[in-house]
C-alpha cells in the first residue's frame, strides 16, 4: 500500500469519510446490504429492549453510563440480570457499527447521493439520543413514561431505517404516484391509526405486571384491562383500513408493488392479532409478549412499505451508474 502524504493524512483526518469515497466505490447491492443491515439491527435492538424487560433486568446495571459505580462492565456479583442489560447495552454498539456502515457506503456510493447520507446521519443520531434516554430511564428508575419514550425513538429510529433502505434502491427523480389521492389519503389515515396503536401499546406495556425489574417499579396508573382494550380496538381499526386499502387496490388494478405491500400487512396483522389475544387470555406470559414486540416491528415496517410503495422514483440523469455497474444494478 502506497505512504499517504503529509496533505492527504491531513485531509484523512479532517474528513475520513470523503478520503474512503475517494479511493472506495461499493456498488449498489453493498449499498443496499448496509441499509438493510441498519434496519434488521434496528429491530433486534428493540426486541432486546424487550427482553430486559421481561426478564427483570431493567436495573441489572443500577447505574449509567458504568455498570456500577465502580465497574464499567458487569461482574459476577450482578449474576443474570447485570448480564442481559450490560449485554443490551453493548448491542448499541453493535447498531452503531450498522448505522456507521450505512453511511458510509452511501457516502461512497458514485454519484454520491447527499440525500441518501442525510438519512444515515439521522439515524445515528437518533440512536445517540436513545442511547441516552436509556441512561435517564436506569438513573429515574424505569420510570413508565422514560420507557415508554424509549420504545418510541426505537421505532423512530427503525422508520428511519427503512426509508433509507427504500431509498437506496431507487433515485432521486420527482416522486411519481403510482395510485390515485383518494388511496394516498387512505394509506395515510393507516399510517395514522398505526401509530396510534403503538402509542397505546406502549401504555398497555406501563400499567401491566412487567415493570422491568424485581423491585418495586412505578406503573401507570390506569386501568390495565381498559387500556388494553383500547389497544385492541385500534388493532381493529387498523386491520380493517388494510382491508379497505387492499380491496380498493384490487378494485382500480393498482400496480402490483402497493397490491402485494398491502397484502403483506394483512397477513402480518393478523398473525399479530393472533399473538395479542393468546397473550391476553394466558395473562401476558413473557415469551408471548416478547414474539409480540417483534410483532409490533414487523407491523410498522409493513406499514411504512405500503406507503412508500405508492409512488416510484426513477434514476435522473445524473444518477445512472457507471458501466462495470449496470450488471449489478440491473440484477437488484
Amino acid at each position: 500500500m502506497p505512504k499517504l502524504t503529509r496533505a492527504e493524512a491531513v485531509g484523512a483526518v479532517r474528513n475520513p469519510l470523503a478520503f474512503i469515497a475517494d479511493r472506495w466505490t461499493p456498488g449498489p447491492r453493498t449499498v443496499q446490504r448496509a441499509a438493510l443491515s441498519a434496519v434488521v439491527l434496528a429491530v433486534i435492538i428493540i426486541v432486546a429492549g424487550g427482553a430486559v424487560r421481561l426478564t427483570g433486568s431493567g436495573l441489572g446495571c443500577p447505574t449509567w453510563p458504568k455498570c456500577t459505580d465502580q465497574s464499567l462492565t458487569t461482574t459476577s456479583a450482578m449474576g443474570f440480570h447485570g448480564a442481559i442489560e450490560f449485554s443490551n447495552r453493548m448491542l448499541t454498539y453493535v447498531l452503531c457499527a450498522a448505522v456507521g456502515w450505512t453511511i458510509i457506503a452511501a457516502r461512497s456510493e458514485k454519484p454520491w447521493r447527499r440525500s441518501v447520507t442525510r438519512l444515515g446521519w439521522a439515524q445515528f443520531w437518533v440512536v445517540m439520543g436513545n442511547a441516552v434516554l436509556g441512561g435517564i430511564v436506569v438513573l429515574v428508575g424505569l420510570n413508565p413514561y422514560t420507557v415508554a419514550l424509549h420504545f418510541l425513538l426505537a421505532t423512530a429510529l427503525l422508520t428511519v431505517a427503512v426509508v433509507t433502505w427504500q431509498r437506496v434502491r431507487e433515485g432521486d427523480g420527482a416522486p411519481r404516484p403510482l395510485v390515485g389521492r383518494a388511496i394516498v389519503q387512505l394509506t395515510w389515515l393507516l399510517v395514522v391509526a398505526s401509530a396510534g396503536l403503538i402509542a397505546v401499546g406502549t401504555v398497555v406495556s406501563g400499567a401491566g405486571r412487567h415493570a422491568g425489574d424485581t423491585s418495586e417499579v412505578e406503573r401507570i396508573p390506569v386501568d390495565w384491562a381498559m387500556i388494553a382494550q383500547l389497544h385492541a380496538d385500534f388493532a381493529w381499526v387498523v386491520v380493517a383500513l388494510t382491508a379497505a386499502l387492499w380491496f380498493v387496490l384490487k378494485a382500480v388494478d393498482a400496480p402490483v408493488g402497493p397490491l402485494h405491500r398491502a397484502r403483506d400487512l394483512f397477513l402480518i396483522l393478523m398473525g399479530q392479532g393472533v399473538i395479542g389475544y393468546v397473550q391476553y387470555f394466558t395473562h401476558t406470559p413473557e415469551v408471548l409478549v416478547g414474539l409480540h414486540m417483534f410483532g409490533a416491528s414487523l407491523v410498522w415496517i409493513g406499514v411504512l412499505r405500503v406507503l412508500l410503495s405508492l409512488r416510484e422514483r426513477p434514476l435522473s440523469g445524473a444518477e445512472i451508474p457507471a458501466q462495470s455497474e449496470n450488471s449489478a444494478l440491473t440484477a437488484v
